[in-house]
């Protein structure tokens, strides 16, 4: 056995590498490096697809049981790929520790009612993707749980919507979907008491680092950029190792736990995460400036525009200004529709992140459950279309987008 390698009997005998010194190295060299204290000789990530695992003694059973590290004790509680895959998003934050779910919501869901009871208080953003939205709107009015919605991008919000000793939980989204407004992740991290959280999908860890700047958890739906193939179906959370102990507890217990073979090709979508994003954001910000021109065009947001009201903010917290752009036609509603359905490079599905270049009309897809009010206030109008750049050529996008425009 080699002498690096460490074994604990009370985890299955698992061979499990030190943790490797990524200090000084750029995010896309640690995007390569992450994720592998369990792979042995292996440059693939190893798929370990069982759900349950003997154990030789009945003491060491119960160690597990009660462990937040078991991942050869039963799946629910955790999975050598999982906790690979977990391990490779909380260095990439730089972050201690990091939980997968089953899916981005799980992940919200978990963070929400792991840390909230009757009586809590919420603040959020109105702002939010649509799921979110309906999460925090009805699931915690039912539970007894009260939620203020503020402007994201209202300086000092947050902070003013705070209530001493009754507000648990902050809960930002930047860039937002799918209007792409941005919070100031500085004020928000300097908010003292409640436990500060950021959804930072749209950005990923290439773009930007919620924790470096004092907020305490980042949540990612990794079905999205970070897996980034359209094949990849889970949710992290991540933070401080206090925290995630914590939510371990609910997590076991919501049972919303990350399949192996999900977080399998998340791994290998991590290898290309920053070619990806690199590449994408250029063509998002060249679609952004082409759709800024174009006379059937009412508003465009991206916030590597120079027009992007909040422009300034981005360039001072993200190295760089992610996938997804949105835009307003002055058609309104049937110009939407008639926009998604027909781009011919393009396709209308309700994800991002991935290969392909995809449209959604906001209003009858990510946000449909939302009313006109709701809708209103996070800035969604009847013709917003949210675009998900992919990795095709810059100039077939642009031709796909001017013949559906016309």
């Amino acid at each position: 056995m080699p002498d690096d390698p460490q074994s604990d009997d009370r985890l299955g005998g698992a061979i499990i590498r030190p943790p490797e010194d990524l200090t000084g190295l750029g995010p896309g060299t640690r995007a390569i490096r992450v994720g592998r204290r369990r792979n042995l000789t292996a440059l693939a990530p190893i798929l370990w697809g069982s759900s349950a695992y003997f154990s030789d003694t009945a003491e060491g059973a119960r160690d597990m049981a009660s462990s937040t590290d078991a991942d050869r004790f039963y799946s629910r509680w955790g999975n050598p790929s999982v906790r690979d895959f977990e391990e490779a998003v909380a260095a990439l934050e730089g972050a201690k520790a990091a939980r997968a779910y089953a899916s981005g919501m799980g992940a919200i869901a978990g963070v929400v009612l792991g840390l909230c009871s009757a009586g809590d208080h919420v603040v959020a953003q109105h702002q939010l993707y649509g799921q979110t939205h309906n999460l925090l709107s009805t699931t915690c009015a039912r539970f007894g749980i009260d939620v203020t919605f503020v402007d994201a991008t209202e300086p000092g919000a947050f902070a003013s919507a705070v209530r001493p000793g009754k507000t648990v939980l902050v809960l930002a989204e930047t860039p937002a979907n799918p209007c792409l407004d941005l919070v100031d992740l500085d004020e928000l991290g300097a908010i003292k008491g409640p436990v500060t959280v950021v959804d930072s999908t749209f950005a990923t860890p290439l773009a930007q680092r919620p924790l470096e700047h004092g907020v305490d958890l980042v949540v990612h739906s990794a079905t999205k950029g970070l897996a980034g193939h359209n094949d990849a179906t889970l949710g992290v959370v991540v933070g401080s190792a206090e925290l995630l102990a914590w939510l371990w507890q609910s997590a076991v217990l919501f049972g919303a736990a990350a399949s192996p073979y999900d977080a399998v090709n998340a791994l290998r979508g991590l290898r290309t995460l920053a070619v990806r994003v690199r590449a994408q954001s250029a063509t998002a910000l060249h679609l952004a400036t082409m759709l800024e021109q174009h006379p059937a065009v009412s508003a465009v947001r991206y916030p590597g525009l120079e027009s992007h009201p909040q422009h300034d903010l981005a360039k001072r917290q993200m190295d760089l200004f992610g996938s997804v752009l949105s835009f307003d036609l002055a058609g309104g509603h049937d110009a939407g529709c008639a926009l998604v359905e027909g781009v011919r490079l393009a396709q209308l599905a309700t994800s991002l992140g991935g290969p392909e270049t995809l449209v959604t009309h906001a209003a009858s897809t990510t946000h449909a459950g939302m009313l006109p009010d709701e809708l209103a206030a996070a800035g969604i109008n009847p013709g917003t279309i949210r675009l998900s750049v992919g990795l095709e050529d810059a100039d077939d996008l642009v031709a796909d987008l001017t013949q559906a425009l016309r």
